[in-house]
């Protein structure tokens, strides 16, 4: 599943510089995730690093982009081949 940047967030730039995907980015309003780059960490890490270091707690699972941890890790060997 991909993560998504809720409303809560604060901009604290915080979680873009944590993702090894560069899936984060600056929208017009706050921070957004771009599905296809995001694998959730793996292939990277253990746990989503956005998630570990937001302070708002603003990241949760995008409902719209179920994957398991084998699409996820497709994904990641897809972005890592390019």
């Amino acid at each position: 599943m991909a993560l998504i940047i809720t409303d809560d967030c604060i901009n604290c730039d915080v979680c873009e510089p944590e993702c090894p995907n560069g899936a984060i980015s600056q929208g017009e309003e706050i921070y957004e995730i771009n599905p296809d780059k995001c694998t959730e960490c793996v292939g990277h890490y253990d746990e989503p690093q956005c998630q570990q270091v937001c302070p708002v707690d603003c990241i949760p699972h995008d409902p719209d982009r179920v994957e398991n941890p084998d699409q996820l890790m497709a994904k990641f060997i897809k972005l890592t081949q390019k």
